[in-house]
C-alpha cells in the first residue's frame, strides 16, 4: 500500500480489514497495532488517533467482523429463499462463517479479549437462517427446539472452526463429519416439527 493521504474513513477501513486478515491468518496475539499498521503503511500514532487504543481497535475490529458476517449470511439467506433452504446448504452457510468468515477466529479472541458480547449478532443472524428453513406456523414450545438447533449447529461450526483439522487427525475420521451431521440434525429437527 502506498502512503499516498487516505480519507480518514479509508484509513480505519484499511486498518480494519488489516487486521481481520492477522486475526484469521495468524490468531488473535498477532492483533497488534504495530502489525496493524505496518500491513498498512501507517505509524503506530495514526492508529492511534483512529482508534485511541489497542483495545480500541480490538472492539472496532470485533464489530467490524461480525457486522461482515452477519451481511454475508443476509446475503446468503435472500438467495436461499429464493432458491432451495436445503439442509446442507444451511449448514455450509454456518460451518463457513465460523470458518473462512471468521466467526471462529472472533470467538476465540472474544476469550481473550473479554469481550462476551460479540458474538450475539451473529448467534442471531443463524437463528434467522434457521427460522426461515423451518415450519411457520409452530408452537411456542417449538422455539426452544429452534434455539437448541441454532445452539447445537454453531456448537459444530465453532468447534470445527477452532480444531476441527486436529480432531479429525487424532479420531482419524473424515474432515466433513461435522457437516455431515449437521445436516442430519436440520433434517430430523425439520421432520419433528412438520406438522402432522
Amino acid at each position: 500500500m502506498s502512503r499516498r493521504r487516505l480519507s480518514a474513513q479509508e484509513s480505519r477501513a484499511a486498518a480494519l480489514e488489516a487486521a481481520r486478515a492477522l486475526l484469521l491468518e495468524e490468531g488473535p496475539q498477532a492483533v497488534t497495532l504495530k502489525a496493524v499498521a505496518a500491513r498498512v503503511n501507517r505509524t503506530h500514532a495514526n492508529l492511534l488517533h483512529h482508534f485511541g487504543s489497542a483495545a480500541g481497535l480490538q472492539l472496532a475490529l470485533a464489530n467490524y467482523l461480525a457486522t461482515a458476517i452477519c451481511d454475508e449470511l443476509a446475503e446468503a439467506g435472500r438467495l436461499l429463499q429464493r432458491t432451495d433452504p436445503a439442509p446442507r446448504k444451511m449448514v455450509d452457510l454456518v460451518f463457513d462463517a465460523f470458518g473462512t468468515g471468521g466467526g471462529g477466529a472472533l470467538a476465540a479472541w472474544m476469550l481473550c479479549t473479554g469481550n462476551k458480547g460479540a458474538l450475539d449478532p451473529i448467534l442471531e443472524m443463524v437463528r434467522d437462517l434457521i427460522d426461515q428453513s423451518l415450519p411457520e406456523d409452530m408452537a411456542e414450545g417449538e422455539a426452544v427446539k429452534r434455539r437448541e438447533l441454532t445452539y447445537a449447529l454453531v456448537l459444530m461450526a465453532l468447534g470445527r472452526s477452532l480444531m476441527g483439522d486436529e480432531l479429525a487427525g487424532s479420531l482419524e475420521v473424515d474432515r466433513g463429519a461435522a457437516r455431515r451431521h449437521g445436516e442430519d440434525l436440520i433434517a430430523i429437527t425439520r421432520s419433528r416439527l412438520e406438522p402432522s
